[in-house]
């Protein structure tokens, strides 16, 4: 490790340690930190069940930037040049339509064999996989509606594939040795104003009621739902609403999951947090960035990311919280979108991790606002780039815009020629 990087650790450390900080303690607890990337940033959401499908469900993907994944093979090498450039061992998030068969299946017909090659190569990579029915880009869900359709035969289908996508998730976990999350979004809503809001939202109850029927042990999977406020086709009438989703997973002992660009453009899912894990068991968050609607920006490190990780380290979520990226951007170099979201959301987490946290809860409780804000706003400027550095180089990966080489060069010598 270059020595001006431990020298200015050093440095930093006694900074930190002024305060009761352990920045050792901190970094080894930041590794034991797994973020899931989702695999559909690598392909711009084709999958390779049905890849002539146009996407559908109230999903788009803006841009053509080229060196997209077309096989799970080059997907699979392109998630290990991310991982290679992300410091901590982390998971990948499938959807269901990442099937790696070549056999002609549909979605209900689907069984953990047709991922094999998935848990071989997480096996050799020392990964987590996490899962996604997939509820969209199928004729079945032409019309925008799926679990709560009130044709009761398109209804059977998707519970069918809600329930092998379980069986698949079950299989992840035993396999890989650590839970699989398994996240449950379906698209059904309206484009206008329905008369009937009550209708939709009994079936869909019922339709997760049958899916969720069969008991799986939550040390292979843990079941998730999510919400949306609206979607492009769904703009007056979501189904699963978040105040739906709330008391279903309250009710049923599932996992809330909360969505970063799924919200009004003025709410924040770092205020629900708390809220939300005052009654829930388990927790899961897809961070994205909105760009004033549901764009699934690639994540930055701005407030609302801040205030999340502040908000699961500040009030000890983290070990309830399962952590994984939601975004798609076509238009820039598909690895570098991982690169960047990911390492954004661990640095956030992080620089959370080195505040004062007892001090500003005690300094709180006495009624000392003017302390509160004036520590606050000075550990902002704190050397936490010192520790993040030195995170980096001791975990063997890139320090600083040092990863960017690597992605422009493998950008020349293996996506160009795609």
């Amino acid at each position: 490790m270059d020595q001006s990087i431990i020298n200015s650790y050093n440095e930093a450390k006694k900074l930190y340690a002024a305060h009761g900080i352990n920045v050792d303690e901190v970094l080894e607890k930041l590794a034991g930190i797994k973020i899931s990337l989702h695999c559909w940033q690598g392909d711009d959401v084709r999958g390779f069940l049905f890849k002539d499908k146009e996407l559908s469900g109230g999903i788009a993907v803006t841009g053509s930037y080229p060196g997209r994944a077309g096989t799970p093979d080059e997907l699979r090498k392109d998630l290990e040049k991310a991982l290679s450039l992300i410091p901590g061992k982390h998971k990948v998030n499938l959807h269901a339509i990442y099937a790696d068969t070549d056999e002609k299946v549909d979605l209900d017909e689907l069984e953990p064999r047709h991922f094999a090659p998935w848990v071989d190569w997480a096996k050799e990579q020392g990964l987590g996989l996490d899962f996604n029915p997939t509820c969209f880009s199928h004729p079945k869900a032409a019309d925008g509606f799926t679990l709560s359709h009130a044709d009761e035969e398109i209804r059977s289908f998707w519970i069918k594939h809600c329930k092998a996508s379980r069986k698949i998730a079950e299989h992840f976990g035993r396999e890989l040795g650590q839970p699989c999350v398994t996240n449950f979004w379906v698209p059904d809503g309206y484009k206008d104003t329905p008369v009937d809001r009550l209708a939709p939202r009994a079936r869909l109850k019922d339709s997760l009621d049958e899916v969720f029927s069969e008991v799986i042990d939550p040390q292979y999977n843990i079941d998730a739902v999510e919400s949306k406020l609206f979607g492009i086709g769904s703009e007056s009438y979501v189904v699963g609403s978040h105040e739906f989703y709330m008391g279903y997973g309250l009710t049923r002992g599932k996992a809330i999951c909360l969505d970063a660009g799924h919200f009004h453009p003025t709410e924040v899912i770092s205020n629900k947090l708390s809220s939300i894990l005052m009654f829930s068991e388990q927790l899961l968050l897809h961070v994205s960035r909105p760009v004033r609607w549901d764009s699934d920006h690639v994540v930055t490190m701005d407030d609302e990311l801040l205030e999340i990780a502040r908000e699961l380290v500040r009030g000890d979520l983290l070990p309830r919280t399962n952590i994984g990226l939601d975004f798609f951007d076509g238009s820039i170099n598909h690895i570098a979108a991982w690169v960047i979201g990911t390492r954004n959301t661990i640095k956030a987490l992080l620089r959370a991790m080195l505040e004062p946290i007892a001090e500003l809860k005690a300094i709180e409780l006495a009624g000392d606002y003017t302390s509160r804000l004036a520590l606050v706003e000075e550990f902002k400027s704190y050397p936490f780039g010192a520790v993040w550095d030195y995170y980096c180089a001791s975990q063997n990966t890139p320090v600083r815009e040092g990863w960017l080489a690597d992605v422009k060069a493998y950008e020349q010598e293996v996506l160009s020629v795609r």
